[in-house]
């Protein structure tokens, strides 16, 4: 009966304020009194010192921090124990030691969205598009990105092994080798359209710490070469930071608001634009997908509303929340949803809290077809929008 109530008492001390010993001092003055704090640490301590089996309370602390957070009903939000917020940073700065996807959260797990050149996940067959069921055993639906992307990294030489499924097939077990994973946040090329148009497809993998200035350098070598117009590639971004997504948007909008923030304990926070844009003649084409999320969204409706840019593709993810990390003194750390953002013309992209949202809605209506893996069908759509807009 113990093991069943432990979890519930737990996830309630937590829902209450926590444990304050473990909480950062703005954590335990906002969320518990000191009666509730003492009765978390009594129970705690109870349970250490009395439980028929030895007890590691450190990992007792991690399970319930875990279990309160899921008790919020917030798919954005999650706990990190010490280990896996050291990945997450990691991961955070543009590399880390795992197996080289990127993914994206679906009911069943993780689907594969891209798998990098030479790397484990690569050698071992892993596609786009196939989706990941397990890792080491444990299923991870229910799982935030975040929670069972770091059960995947780890450290390079070390063995992970994914239950992998592709299309209709029964689940294939896969055993990798990790190594150290290079993520190329930028990637850049020059294309040409029908009519001859000179067009920079310039495509950002996710809004890491000084990925505008790798951006910033992309576009500014193909407008050298003449480009005569932009397509930015933010499909299959997840997001990232808020300052890159103001950062990356300045890069196109001279002047104005970006984004907009507001939380029940954060006052409204406005995010003008800042540096020196490009030059505003140049036509912009936001080429998005589905799982175009976040801080992606926060650039294409900040071009849209702006009408400095055409988007082209499908309706993106519609998260209109966004999140604080807050380092605990045990290592870990609470990702948790603070405040929701808004669009310079004040659209919220979320569905009103955590829940999926409108999203942003494509003037031009593009999609690939996997039957054709040969082609890039919307890329080959935004190229000629924007070669339109040049003309």
């Amino acid at each position: 009966m113990l093991v069943v109530l432990m979890p519930i008492l737990l996830a309630v001390g937590v829902w209450l304020g926590g444990h304050p010993d473990n909480l950062p001092g703005f954590a335990r003055d906002a969320l518990v009194g000191d009666s509730e704090g003492r009765l978390y640490d009594e129970a705690l301590d109870e349970i250490a010192d009395n439980y028929y089996r030895r007890v590691d309370k450190d990992k007792l602390l991690d399970e319930g921090l875990a279990a309160g957070i899921k008790s919020l009903d917030d798919r954005f939000s999650a706990y990190f124990d010490p280990k896996t917020y050291k990945e997450f940073e990691a991961a955070t700065k543009g590399s880390f030691e795992g197996v080289g996807l990127t993914v994206a959260e679906v009911e069943r797990g993780l689907r594969v969205m891209t798998v990098f050149d030479g790397s484990p996940a690569r050698r071992a067959g892993i596609r786009a598009r196939d989706v990941i069921t397990e890792v080491n055993g444990e299923p991870i639906a229910g799982k935030t990105a975040e929670q069972a992307t770091a059960l995947i990294k780890g450290p390079a030489g070390t063995i992970v092994t994914l239950a992998v499924v592709t299309g209709s097939e029964a689940p294939r077990t896969l055993r990798l080798r990790r190594a150290r994973v290079d993520v190329p946040v930028v990637e850049s090329e020059m294309r040409r359209a029908g009519d001859g148009a000179r067009i920079a497809h310039v495509r950002l993998a996710s809004f890491t710490s000084g990925a505008h200035g790798e951006l910033r350098d992309a576009v500014d070598a193909l407008l050298e070469k003449r480009a005569d117009a932009i397509v930015l590639d933010l499909r299959d971004n997840g997001g990232g930071l808020l300052d890159e997504a103001v950062l990356v948007s300045s890069i196109f909008v001279g002047d104005g608001t970006i984004v907009s923030t507001k939380g029940r304990a954060r006052p409204r926070q406005i995010f003008e634009a800042t540096g020196e844009p490009i030059d505003s003649d140049v036509p912009v084409v936001v080429l998005v997908n589905g799982e175009s999320a976040s801080a992606s969204e926060i650039v294409a409706g900040a071009l849209q509303d702006h009408e400095r840019a055409e988007v082209v593709g499908t309706r993106t993810f519609g998260k209109g929340v966004f999140q604080e990390i807050r380092v605990l003194s045990n290592g870990g750390a609470l990702d948790i949803t603070v405040g929701e953002y808004f669009t310079p013309d004040g659209r919220n992209l979320g569905g009103g809290g955590v829940a999926r949202g409108a999203g942003i809605q494509p003037e031009v209506e593009a999609r690939d077809d996997p039957a054709t893996e040969d082609r890039d069908e919307a890329l080959e759509v935004a190229v000629r929008t924007a070669a339109r807009a040049a003309a």
